[in-house]
């Protein structure tokens, strides 16, 4: 995306903001992509192809599906991320802080609306910027939700408010971010995780680990050293703060930076949302029925997802 506009939607007013961004003529994107070379091709996005540049143009290595970028890989079936824990937790950090930024210390307060793994760059160092922000909606000082009569997004990441009722806010992305840390934690995606004990998806198994008291399981496959266990458990308990089914439950992104960066005690999570496919399948049969209707009496036309 060379610029763009985002923009501020209610339903009490039809009021658009734009958000300014830095814009490049074909010629310098054309220099910096070495024109358009497949050299600097990392891959097809939703918007088309996504291509390597210097970091003055916001571009990044691309986590993809594809099996390796410039050293960054993914597993085969299940796209883990092979990189050590410091370089995990390193990401997971990064990603809260990015977010925090969006929602609390940018000029416009932010809602992103699509955060998950293939959204997420890496520069050459692997310090990880938010990116693909063709679904975000700016918030105006007071403003905290809104809804939306289309609900556009991606299964697995969607929390349950906003794939059911159209709501969505700042705990919307929160909810996303709590995917991300399980799915970088363990290695696996939630959409499509399976498990030959049950039918949970990557949400509800580590849900499951936790309450059993076993939730270094969720790692049991990629292993992590033990000076960086306590890191690893705390991450998994934020993540599941994250992804709690009621939004008054997850904790707003400053906290969850604060939850990560020290060692203070974290309260018990409750049932998290959408911890079976079945939710989604059924979330997802419930829209494209327009059932069931949204609080404010607005209904769901339509889940895409991308």
């Amino acid at each position: 995306m060379l610029t763009g506009k985002m923009q501020r939607r209610s339903n009490n007013n039809d009021m658009k903001e734009e958000l300014e961004l830095p814009f490049f003529n074909m010629d310098e994107l054309a220099s910096a992509t070495n024109n358009f070379s497949d050299s600097n091709k990392l891959g097809e996005g939703g918007f088309g192809p996504v291509y390597k540049a210097p970091m003055e143009f916001c571009v990044a290595y691309h986590l993809s599906t594809d099996k390796s970028h410039n050293g960054l890989t993914w597993a085969d079936e299940t796209h883990s991320l092979l990189l050590d824990w410091p370089k995990r937790y390193n990401i997971i950090n990064g990603i809260a802080r990015g977010l925090l930024y969006l929602h609390q210390d940018s000029r416009l307060r932010i809602i992103h609306r699509d955060l998950k793994t293939s959204n997420i760059l890496l520069d050459d160092e692997m310090n990880p910027k938010i990116s693909d922000f063709g679904l975000a909606r700016s918030f105006g000082e007071n403003e905290t939700e809104a809804n939306t009569n289309k609900v556009a997004g991606t299964y697995g990441y969607i929390s349950p408010e906003y794939a059911n009722y159209g709501l969505y806010s700042l705990k919307s992305d929160v909810f996303s971010f709590g995917v991300l840390v399980l799915e970088i934690v363990s290695g696996y995606r939630n959409r499509g995780f399976s498990h030959p004990d049950h039918h949970l998806n990557l949400i509800g198994h580590a849900w499951m680990l936790f309450k059993q008291g076993r939730p270094l399981e969720l790692v049991a496959r990629s292993g992590v050293e033990t000076p960086y266990l306590s890191e690893v458990l705390r991450s998994i308990h934020v993540g599941l703060l994250c992804v709690q089914e009621n939004t008054e439950d997850r904790p707003n992104i400053s906290h969850v930076v604060l939850m990560l960066g020290n060692e203070d005690e974290l309260p018990q999570p409750k049932q998290p949302g959408f911890f079976t496919e079945r939710d989604l399948d059924e979330a997802s049969y419930s829209t494209s029925q327009n059932k069931p209707p949204s609080a404010n009496g607005c209904s769901i036309s339509m889940l895409e997802a991308r």
